[in-house]
């Protein structure tokens, strides 16, 4: 990941979202705070606090994850991408479980209206 890329993103979120308004939880990742990051005009970053994985919403998939890898051994990459594959497919068709993970009683406290 790098600061190109994360503009990529930004831009992409915002042409399938044109209408609204995108708040983004961000970390204090470089390319998240990077002079040169393009953010398009519907989208605002909102920074954690430093040193805060406990409200990083994103931490609680990346944990939801590494259970489902485990301790397993594979035989090849292909193998690790289609368990991802799989494993994101199954998050996606379950939004309530994702919700569960990282809808933090802070967050329905936000506030977000555009302009």
């Amino acid at each position: 990941m790098d600061t190109e890329v994360m503009s990529v993103f930004l831009a992409y979120t915002a042409q399938e979202f044109p209408d609204d308004l995108c708040v983004m939880l961000i970390d204090g990742a470089g390319w998240h705070r990077a002079k040169d990051l393009r953010i398009p005009k519907n989208i605002v970053l909102l920074p954690l606090l430093p040193y805060s994985p406990e409200l990083n919403p994103v931490e609680h998939l990346w944990e939801y994850l590494r259970e489902v890898f485990g301790n397993k051994t594979f035989t090849s990459l292909e193998e690790v991408m289609d368990l991802l594959c799989v494993t994101l497919q199954t998050l996606l068709r379950n939004p309530q479980t994702v919700h569960s993970m990282t809808c933090f009683d802070w967050i329905n406290t936000l506030c977000l209206m555009s302009n």
